[in-house]
């Protein structure tokens, strides 16, 4: 429940400093110059840019949660088994000993969006943010029915 709070407040912040750069950018191009014309133009670009990530991150989160939900009334989510050191931290041999068999199961169904929803967990547990979104992405791919990329 912290994590939507957190998300939901970063995301109102960013709006609000979308919509103050917008209007900067109108201001300049009320001004009607060529030189501010220009700039009012490139400002107010920016705030499109972060509007459309914005959107595109947060049907990415919710469709990642819808999955969760469903893996999780069908008791199909990871359990927690991973080691972690005093400080709490995951210990990296316990997280590739968990990622290799989330590998191992995934390249055993590769068509199960499960499989891969479990393999973006162990790729984000073993701190690999970036594989873990490219897994997640192909969960909601599968799920969905759509054509996954290789």
């Amino acid at each position: 429940m912290r994590a939507k709070i957190t998300y939901a407040v970063t995301a109102a912040v960013l709006v609000v400093y979308f919509v103050l750069v917008g209007s900067r950018g109108v201001m300049l191009i009320e001004t009607g110059t060529a030189l501010t014309v220009t700039f009012g133009v490139a400002v107010l670009i920016l705030p499109v840019i972060g509007l459309w990530f914005l959107w595109k991150n947060t049907q990415f989160v919710r469709k990642a949660n819808q999955l969760a939900a469903e893996l999780d009334a069908e008791g199909g989510l990871p359990v927690d088994e991973l080691k972690r050191t005093p400080a709490g931290r995951i210990d990296r041999d316990s997280a590739d000993e968990v990622f290799a068999r989330r590998k191992a199961e995934t390249e055993d169904a590769p068509d199960d969006w499960r499989s891969w929803f479990r393999l973006a967990i162990a790729y984000h547990d073993a701190r690999d943010t970036a594989r873990a979104r490219r897994a997640m992405q192909r969960a909601i791919a599968l799920r969905e029915g759509r054509p996954v990329q290789a």
